[in-house]
C-alpha cells in the first residue's frame, strides 16, 4: 500500500538505510515500480529522472515535461538512461501522457523519503502542515501535507495528513525513519502532546521544543511559575498586531531540571483564550514517568 490516497497508508515502503551519500539515480532504484511487469517499455528510474530534470530545467506542467523530453539531446538521454532502441541505437524519450501516468502511480511518501536529506548533523528539525494549493476537486478537500526539515533548510521527507484526521496522528510517522539523537525538535501549539514528548524523548533520544498557549491553562500557567529568570535567553522575540500580541523564545539551562512531556490539559471548552501568549522552552531528554512538573 502507498500513501497518495485520502485513506492514506502510512507505512513506509522504500529501504532507507544506506542512503546518504547514494546519487539521486542510486536512490531510486529502491522505490517500487508501480507498474505491472508486461507492458513496460521506457526504465521506471530514466522517466522519474526525466521528469526531475526537465523540472530543473524550468518546466512546470506535464506537458511542458514532455516538451523538454522530447527536445533533449541524445546525450542527455543516455545519461538518464531512457529507453535504447538497438535497432537504431538511439534513445527514445517518454511522452507526456507515459510520465504523467508513471508519476501519478508513484507512492509520494517514497518518494519524498528517498529524496529526502539525513538530519545527521542538524541542530533542529522543524516539523509543519500545509494545504497543498491547488489541490482541492469538487468536494475532495485540498491535500493537506505534513513535511520536516532541518534548520539549516534541508526537507527530511513529507506524508499526507488522511482526510478524516489531523496531523497530531501523523507526527510519529513522519519522524520515526530517522534518527534523532541529540536533535531538537520543534513545532507548533498542536503538536503540544504528551504522546509526542514521549515518543521524542523515549522512542528517538532527541529533544523538543513545543507552544504553549492559554488554551491550557494549568501548563501554561505551570510555565509562568518556574524561575525563567535564572535561564539563559539564547532568543527573543516580541511582535505586536491586531488582534493580539506575541513573545517568543527559546532558553538554555531550563529552570525545571526535570521537565517532562506536557500534560493533557486544556479548557473545558477546548477553544484558544485570543490572548496569543506564547512560551517556548527546550525540554531536555528525561523519563517522562520521573518529571517533577512539566516542560515546554
Amino acid at each position: 500500500m502507498c500513501r497518495q490516497s485520502a485513506t492514506v497508508c502510512l507505512v513506509k515502503l522504500p529501504a532507507l538505510s544506506g542512503c546518504s551519500g547514494l546519487s539521486l539515480a542510486d536512490r531510486l532504484v529502491r522505490l517500487p515500480d508501480p507498474r505491472h511487469r508486461r507492458g513496460r517499455r521506457h526504465p521506471f528510474v530514466a522517466v522519474l529522472l526525466i521528469a526531475a530534470s526537465a523540472v530543473m530545467a524550468g518546466a512546470r506542467s506535464y506537458a511542458a515535461i514532455g516538451q523538454w523530453a522530447q527536445g533533449a539531446p541524445q546525450e542527455a538521454l543516455s545519461r538518464l538512461g531512457a529507453r535504447l532502441l538497438t535497432s537504431l541505437n538511439v534513445r527514445v524519450a517518454p511522452r507526456a501522457a507515459t510520465i504523467r501516468r508513471i508519476i501519478a502511480a508513484v507512492c509520494p511518501g517514497g518518494l519524498a523519503d528517498l529524496t529526502g536529506s539525513d538530519p545527521a548533523g542538524a541542530e533542529s528539525v522543524a516539523a509543519d502542515g500545509k494545504s497543498a494549493r491547488g489541490s482541492r476537486h469538487g468536494r475532495v478537500p485540498a491535500a493537506h501535507l505534513l513535511a520536516a526539515m532541518t534548520s539549516d533548510g534541508r526537507i527530511l521527507t513529507q506524508l499526507r495528513v488522511p482526510d478524516k484526521t489531523n496531523e497530531i496522528t501523523c507526527f510519529a510517522a513522519l519522524l520515526a525513519p530517522f534518527n534523532l539523537a541529540g536533535v531538537v525538535v520543534t513545532a507548533d501549539a498542536l503538536h503540544t502532546q504528551r504522546e509526542h514528548a514521549t515518543f521524542l524523548v523515549e522512542a528517538k533520544k532527541a529533544h523538543y521544543t513545543f507552544t504553549v498557549k492559554k488554551n491550557r491553562p494549568i501548563l501554561h500557567e505551570r510555565l509562568r511559575a518556574l524561575p525563567w529568570e535564572q535561564a539563559t535567553a539564547k532568543f527573543y522575540d516580541r511582535s505586536e498586531g491586531a488582534p493580539k500580541r506575541m513573545t517568543r523564545g527559546s532558553c538554555e539551562g531550563a529552570p525545571a531540571a526535570r521537565a517532562g512531556p506536557p500534560d493533557r490539559c486544556a479548557d473545558a471548552s477546548g477553544h484558544n483564550s485570543g490572548c496569543g501568549l506564547e512560551t517556548g522552552a527546550v525540554a531536555p531528554a528525561c523519563e517522562p514517568e520521573a518529571a517533577g512538573g512539566a516542560g515546554p
